[in-house]
């Protein structure tokens, strides 16, 4: 290195000094704690749910807007809670679907530098700091997860609960992309890892890609009826 030439410390700088004071940390364990057990209670008795993933940028305009919403209706008929993210986008149309036709409607938001707000269409919701105990909220209570287009917040998604569920951590419950053309090149990329051998080829079956909500519902409900007995009831909204 020129004796001209410095290194300007970066903000990763401060990250990489290692941990920090064991108060710090416990205090941090605290809210993790805090938040996890505030989720469960919160959501404790929304029933039986199938999660909504997908944009938060689409406006009320946009084709696939409108789709969500439908599903939002769709998985209200069944007697299912829809729940989402929390914030505008896809979550919003989920959600509206749902709460416009006497669904139950809810929402895990997380707390971003841009103040990501919850909409205005779920009776019950809760807002995380964390993402990783949104995620752990999100497919704690659904029995099936329906992915439309979206950014890397919805690959994140996608790819952990693909992960839980190929992996077994997690019961086997149906996934749907929904959007055939969006998600060809996701597709491509998965069988790609298929025929390199880095996943099985019995895991490209875990995914049902789709342009139909038709077909989508068609397979969730197929799955849950032949797999499970869920009770549908009414459940308390406090």
């Amino acid at each position: 290195m020129h004796s001209s030439e410095r290194i300007i410390p970066s903000k990763e700088a401060v990250y990489l000094e290692g941990p920090q004071s064991r108060s710090y940390e416990l205090m941090f364990v605290f809210k993790v704690f805090a938040q996890l057990f505030r989720g469960i209670r919160t959501l404790h008795f929304v029933g039986p749910s199938i999660t909504v993933f997908g944009s938060a940028r689409f406006k009320e305009d946009n084709k696939y807007y409108q789709a969500a919403r439908e599903f939002g209706k769709r998985i209200a008929a069944i007697g299912f809670t829809t729940m989402t993210g929390g914030g505008p986008g896809i979550m919003e149309a989920a959600n509206r679907g749902a709460f416009e036709n006497g669904g139950r409607s809810v929402g895990c938001n997380i707390k971003l530098p841009f103040e990501q707000k919850p909409n205005p269409y779920m009776q019950k919701w809760i807002t995380f700091d964390y993402f990783f105990i949104r995620k752990a909220m999100l497919l704690k209570y659904s029995y099936a997860f329906i992915v439309m287009p979206g950014g890397f917040g919805t690959m994140d998604e996608f790819y952990g609960t693909l992960t839980l569920v190929q992996t077994k951590s997690i019961t086997q419950f149906p996934i749907v992309l929904f959007g055939k053309d969006f998600f060809e090149p996701l597709m491509k990329d998965i069988e790609f890892m298929a025929n390199e051998g880095t996943i099985s080829k019995d895991d490209m079956s875990l995914v049902l890609v789709t342009d139909s909500i038709d077909e989508a519902m068609h397979h969730i409900h197929t799955f849950i009826r032949a797999n499970y007995k869920v009770k549908i009831k009414k459940y308390f909204w406090e």
